[in-house]
């Protein structure tokens, strides 16, 4: 019979590499062996002190980066009376794989780590892991990392995951999967440097992107009256001698406010119609959110007539008022809301997007608005007496402006990252042999 061809050859190769031929094919028993785990619980394990650190199937789970360096992780440290008892094949070395062996999500299960720097602190793999090693340096550290994350290797781990509400993967298992990796080590590095810068990219922009969400969060507790007062603590150098906010109610501000409904789901053709129609599940707690119809469900003109639901026009807020409770967007084109939703229509004197970020920063009023034994709602007569202080109209523009504008560099900077996220995951398609044989 003759010998079977190897065709693990990737799609996409650095030019330097092109002619370097198929990479090397093992099974993973081959190449790694495996060491001890513990499985401490997390009451044998603190926070505060000690001289060894322990990785549980959780960390991994939580989101420890593949290419694990141990200054960026906060991880627990075993209780000395255990660390006393250790021996040297129990700590984990750079180059070594970290597997989570049981998961409730098929996505997660055996998700890897690679150790890329234990900075000289003495590390161990804890409850529900899988910790292996090289037999001999095949692998260079910071390849592992992404090997194992590539869908090659999840597509074979997840094949070989047991188990029905809990799934898990045993080292039995573990062994009999196949690696594909290059013969030259300076394959390897290349492919890992590439993905790392992108990863370090990645974590920036979130960085960047978590700072630009926190700043906002704090300038809103600054631009709004706190509970029970009626001027802010900053303000716009034109209005710092405005005077106070004027007290009103949610009633005092709206033209109207609606209540929505929902066609009968059995009447086909009161469905996938012109009307965007949306519910709390699709609000979610993004306090950005500002919907157009491309995100929704949608019902027909039949279905708003034949239901209590409203059409309401472009800017109004949208309120859920069944649980969850206080989410709030603003509809950028005409639609309809379920049950769970109520629409304000503001006044004309009412700025709109100044009402929305008025809701947000009152987010917990708003769920404390919520009543009844076990389904909480907001009801209509408490959400119209809901107070809101209000200054003149210019700077309610000024202050929605200025909130806005951030608004629009958090969406910026959260669809660069996701298209970031989706470029590494397309990259790592090309950089790694798809199918191995």
């Amino acid at each position: 019979m003759p010998e079977k061809k190897n065709t693990a050859v990737p799609r996409l190769r650095f030019p330097e590499f092109r002619n370097a031929g198929p990479w090397e094919v093992e099974r993973f028993g081959k190449v790694y062996r495996f060491k001890p785990t513990n499985s401490w619980p997390r009451d044998r394990l603190n926070y505060d002190v000690g001289t060894v650190k322990n990785i549980h199937y959780g960390d991994i789970h939580k989101g420890l980066s593949s290419a694990f360096r141990i200054a960026d992780a906060i991880l627990p440290f075993l209780n000395d009376e255990l660390a006393a008892n250790l021996s040297e094949d129990d700590f984990c070395e750079p180059g070594d794989i970290v597997f989570a062996d049981a998961s409730e999500d098929i996505v997660d299960i055996g998700k890897a780590i690679e150790i890329v720097d234990t900075s000289d602190q003495k590390l161990v793999s804890g409850l529900h892991t899988i910790l292996a090693s090289q037999i001999e340096p095949k692998i260079v550290t910071g390849f592992g990392a992404y090997l194992f994350a590539s869908s090659g290797i999840r597509n074979q781990i997840r094949h070989r995951a047991q188990g029905a509400k809990v799934l898990g993967i045993s080292k039995s298992q573990l062994s009999k999967i196949i690696l594909a990796y290059p013969r030259e080590e300076k394959e390897q590095q290349k492919i890992a440097d590439c993905l790392s810068s992108l990863d370090d990219l990645i974590r920036a922009e979130a960085e960047r992107l978590e700072a630009l969400q926190a700043h906002k969060k704090g300038l809103m507790q600054q631009l709004f009256p706190r509970e029970g007062e009626t001027t802010p603590r900053l303000r716009f150098p034109e209005f710092r001698d405005a005077g106070p906010w004027e007290g009103r109610t949610i009633k005092d501000l709206a033209k109207k406010i609606t209540q929505g409904g929902t066609p009968k789901t059995s009447v086909e053709k009161y469905w996938n119609g012109e009307i965007p129609w949306i519910t709390p599940a699709e609000m979610g707690d993004d306090a950005a959110c500002h919907y157009t119809e491309r995100t929704l469900r949608a019902i027909s003109f039949e279905g708003l007539q034949n239901s209590s639901a409203e059409l309401l026009p472009v800017n109004s807020v949208i309120v859920s008022s069944r649980a969850p409770i206080g989410y709030v967007t603003i509809n950028k084109v005409e639609m309809a809301t379920n049950q769970g939703c109520k629409g304000i229509v503001p006044k004309e004197e009412v700025y709109h997007e100044f009402l929305y970020f008025s809701l947000l920063v009152a987010n917990r009023r708003l769920n404390d608005l919520g009543a009844g034994a076990g389904f909480k709602e907001i009801s209509a007569s408490a959400l119209k007496a809901f107070p809101i202080p209000v200054p003149e109209l210019p700077e309610q523009q000024k202050i929605a402006d200025c909130l806005s504008s951030l608004d629009d560099l958090i969406r910026a900077g959260a669809a660069w990252l996701e298209a970031l996220q989706a470029h590494k995951k397309g990259l790592m398609q090309q950089l790694f042999p798809q199918e191995v044989s």
